[in-house]
C-alpha cells in the first residue's frame, strides 16, 4: 500500500540533524498543525491525553537556548567547552517544541483506572515518546531537520517561569528543528537483525 510505504520511508529518513539554519520550508501554521495532530492522535494510556507541548519560534526560541548556555556555563563550567558550541547550534535553528507530561490528567479517569495508571508511570513515558516521534518524523517529511535534547532539569525553573508553565507539567525534552544545512552524517553500524528480532510460529 502506498500509505504504508510512505510511512516506512518517513521512519527511515528520520535522523538526528545538528547543522540547522534559522529557516523553515513550511509555514509556522503547518508546524503547529503537525504538533496538534500528534496531540490528537498519538496513543495514550486509558486515552488520558497527558502530553502537553509548547512551541517556541523566533525570539522565544532564541531565549530558551541563550538561557541554556548561561545556566550550563554557570553550573558546569568544565563542560562548556564541549556543550557550549552544541547549545549555540540549537539556538541557530528555527524553533523548538518542548514536550511535557501533565500529572493532573489522570484526575479525569475513574478511581480504578487512576489507581492503575499510578502503578505504571512508564506508560505515560511511552505515550510522550510516541508524541515526540510523530512530530519529529512528520517535520522530517516536510523538509525540516531535527534533534532531540534533554536540558532539564537545569532549564526547568526558567521554562516554568518564562512561559507560565503549570507546576503539574513535567518537562521531558526539547525537539530542535530548522532547515538542514548539511546531512545527518554517516549511519552508525546496526546490529544484525538476528540479534534484535525473534519470531515464533508461522
Amino acid at each position: 500500500m502506498a500509505s504504508t510505504t510512505s510511512f516506512l520511508a518517513a521512519t527511515q529518513a528520520r535522523r538526528s540533524m545538528y547543522a540547522l539554519a534559522k529557516e523553515s520550508p513550511i509555514s509556522n501554521k503547518r508546524i503547529i498543525e503537525i504538533v496538534e495532530h500528534a496531540i490528537k492522535h498519538a496513543p495514550s494510556p486509558f486515552n488520558v491525553r497527558s502530553t502537553r507541548c509548547v512551541v517556541l519560534l523566533g525570539a522565544e526560541h532564541d531565549k530558551l537556548w541563550e538561557h541554556a548556555y548561561e545556566i550550563t556555563e554557570k553550573t558546569t563550567p568544565q563542560a562548556i567547552g564541549i556543550l557550549g558550541p552544541k547549545i549555540k547550534g540549537f539556538g541557530a535553528a528555527y524553533g523548538t517544541c518542548m514536550f511535557f507530561d501533565d500529572s493532573t490528567a489522570v484526575n479525569d479517569l475513574t478511581p480504578r483506572f487512576a489507581a492503575l495508571s499510578g502503578q505504571y508511570p512508564e506508560w505515560f513515558e511511552h505515550s510522550n515518546g510516541m508524541h515526540q516521534y510523530i512530530v519529529w518524523t512528520a517535520l522530517e517529511a516536510e523538509g525540516l531537520g531535527c534533534n532531540l535534547q534533554h536540558y532539564q532539569p537545569s532549564i526547568t525553573p526558567f521554562v516554568t517561569n518564562e512561559w507560565k508553565i503549570p507546576e503539574t507539567w513535567s518537562l521531558k525534552c526539547q525537539l530542535v528543528f530548522g532547515k538542514p544545512t548539511a546531512g545527518p552524517g554517516d549511519e552508525k553500524p546496526k546490529r544484525p537483525m538476528e540479534d534484535c528480532l525473534k519470531v515464533y510460529g508461522n
